[in-house]
């Protein structure tokens, strides 16, 4: 592979936008080819974001044997359709959170990247801000001593449309799939598997979550408090609480550009910015791997994106939310 990675992008809604966006602040990157199912709005994404090709259809992006890899940016039921179709055609694929509806599909996706042998990671773009390396740095430190536990929420307030991709059951909408993902997400990163699940829900008329309440387990004792919500804006703030002190991410957690220590009635405050739309971070992660050869990131690995999905599959299983895809 050459020193220049070549990419697609698959879906070009809102946040393919986003990614478009901070792809070009990448020396390493060059943005191949962009597909909808529209060549109008291909096109019109491909001369506003420098694409060299737009394509009417997903199948001729991925057998483009230009593109080394794909950013998948469709709704959350569709990704694992897209992701198998890329990883056929041995298209490595970066796919937009969550990585599946469920447990088997993630299964089968990982199962089909490894037998290909090629990249594959799941989209959550927080793992790679510097503000949450400078959370990591601070827990790897013992800064706040022994984890006691974690609070985290995520809400804003959007009107009820039945017709929007966030109440759309078909598409996978609700809360949780599409912001209560990222508590769940810090919980993982900072406590690990939980040992027991409660949860509770809203739900719309279209029969998805409105409103997540989440409260996590661990065999030592340690809790995870979590809540997401199209209903109302929430801080969107992220707590850990330590035997010493507090980390605080401050709004909007999931891409915080400032981080707090509190100790001993002392506020230290951290200003971590990230850099364009906070993409970035994630897209120069994929790079180095791509680049040596690797199929997944030791930051974000496989098995990571598995733990994932069987906590919101549980999550899922307590509010009593099903999909039919």
């Amino acid at each position: 592979m050459s020193q220049k990675i070549r990419w697609g992008i698959l879906g070009l809604g809102k946040i393919a936008h986003k990614f478009a966006s901070d792809l070009q602040l990448s020396d390493t990157a060059i943005l191949q080819g962009v597909a909808s199912r529209s060549l109008e709005k291909a096109s019109d994404f491909a001369t506003t974001y420098h694409a060299k090709k737009a394509f009417s259809s997903y199948e001729a992006l991925v057998k483009d044997e230009e593109i080394d890899i794909v950013y998948i940016a469709t709704p959350h039921a569709l990704h694992f359709e897209n992701t198998m179709l890329c990883l056929q055609h041995k298209k490595a694929v970066l796919c937009e959170k969550p990585l599946g509806m469920h447990l088997t599909e993630v299964q089968q996706m990982i199962e089909k990247s490894k037998a290909q042998n090629v990249f594959l990671m799941e989209a959550i773009w927080t793992r790679f801000m510097p503000s949450y390396q400078k959370v990591l740095e601070l827990l790897n430190k013992k800064a706040i001593g022994e984890i006691i536990s974690v609070r985290a929420d995520f809400g804003f307030q959007t009107p009820f449309q039945p017709e929007s991709r966030l109440f759309d059951k078909k598409l996978g909408g609700g809360s949780l799939l599409d912001i209560g993902l990222y508590p769940i997400f810090l919980s993982l990163t900072v406590l690990g598997m939980p040992s027991n699940i409660k949860a509770s829900a809203r739900f719309t008329k279209t029969g998805v979550d409105s409103f997540c309440a989440m409260l996590f387990d661990y065999e030592n004792g340690q809790k995870a408090v979590l809540e997401s919500t199209f209903e109302v804006d929430t801080p969107t703030e992220a707590y850990i609480f330590g035997t010493k002190g507090v980390i605080k991410l401050h709004r909007r957690f999931h891409e915080a550009n400032t981080v707090s220590l509190i100790k001993n009635n002392k506020e230290t405050v951290f200003e971590v910015p990230h850099a364009g739309i906070g993409y970035i971070h994630e897209i120069e992660a994929v790079h180095a791997c791509m680049l040596a050869g690797k199929t997944e990131h030791p930051k974000l690995p496989l098995e990571f994106s598995l733990q994932l999905m069987t906590i919101i599959d549980k999550v899922k299983s307590a509010i009593g939310l099903q999909y039919i895809v």
